[in-house]
Parts: C-alpha cells; sequence; structure tokens
C-alpha cells in the first residue's frame, strides 16, 4: 500500500508540478509595485519557516513575488487563481459569504492564500514545521495592506478613492 501511495503521490507531482521557465520576461511587462515587492520581503522576514509569497490579480496574472528560484512565478499566479475561484465558488455556496482566506497542508509544507481584496490574493508558502498563528498574525493585515494599495492605484495616478462614499479625491 505505500508503494502504490507513493507512486501516486509522484504521479500527482509531475502533473502538477510548478517549474522554472527558460524563457525571458514579457518585455511589456509592467515592473511591480515596489510597496508591495517590499510588503513581501518584510513579511518574509517576520515570519520563521516562510518559504516564499507572491500576489497575483484574481485572474492569475502575477504582479509581484519573493519566491525561490524552483518556482516559476507566472505558473503559480495561474495556480493561484485557479484556487482562489474555487476558494470563492465553495465558501459562497456553503455560507453565503465572501471568502478570506484558506490553508492547504501538504506533507512537505503549507500554501495559504488569503484575499487581497476583490481582484488580487497573497499567497504564502510555508515548511512544515512553520507557526500557524503566527503566520495568519503576520500575512492577513499584509494582504489587507496590499489590497489597499492595489486600489489605491487602480484609481488614476495622483488620486486616492474614498472608499466611505466611492468618491475619488484629488
Amino acid at each position: 500500500m505505500t508503494a502504490q501511495r507513493r507512486r501516486l503521490g509522484e504521479l500527482i507531482e509531475r502533473l502538477t508540478k510548478v517549474t522554472v521557465s527558460d524563457q525571458p520576461e514579457d518585455e511589456g511587462a509592467h515592473p511591480p509595485d515596489s510597496a508591495v515587492v517590499a510588503e513581501l520581503a518584510t513579511l518574509r522576514e517576520r515570519v520563521a519557516g516562510l518559504v516564499g509569497s507572491l500576489v497575483a490579480s484574481s485572474d492569475g496574472l502575477l504582479i509581484a513575488h519573493d519566491l525561490p528560484v524552483s518556482i516559476e512565478p507566472a505558473g503559480m499566479a495561474a495556480l493561484t487563481a485557479s484556487g482562489l475561484a474555487l476558494s470563492h465558488r465553495i465558501t459562497n455556496t456553503a455560507h453565503g459569504g465572501a471568502f478570506h482566506e484558506v490553508v492547504i497542508r501538504g506533507v512537505d509544507g503549507y500554501v495559504v492564500i488569503y484575499s487581497a481584496g476583490i481582484t488580487a490574493s497573497l499567497t504564502v508558502l510555508a515548511a512544515p514545521d512553520v507557526n500557524v498563528g503566527r503566520l495568519h498574525l503576520e500575512s492577513r493585515p499584509v494582504a489587507r495592506r496590499i489590497a489597499e494599495r492595489l486600489a489605491f492605484t487602480a484609481v488614476a495616478p495622483g488620486a486616492r478613492a474614498d472608499h466611505r462614499n466611492g468618491k475619488e479625491k484629488a
């Protein structure tokens, strides 16, 4: 039974593995938001056992990342968007409410996807021995700040959104 389980695990890993791409990044791609990149770097410093993180749009486009070289950022962003869409659907079907986060615990660690507003997500990858409470304590506010930052940058440059009444202010 153990050999069968191991072979099944290896097959699943081969079919779903996100690999490093040898292709150069898109020349037309926009550079990542430096404030978002700084949030990801600070998160890694504050949580022991954090392996990497990324911010992706709800349609799977990479916004920013702090991932190890063994993980291709654009592929991981696409996978995150799929997980996010499924999590939204499950939450809405089960409880009729909004999605906040999903925790995936694997043999080799955790993948946690946090909602970062309505158009993005923060995904963190952590070692199996991470303090999950600390991970949530540090990651949830980062997801909120990223959501605010992305909402701010979505408004016309030089303007900010007044979220209480939906109007823009110069």
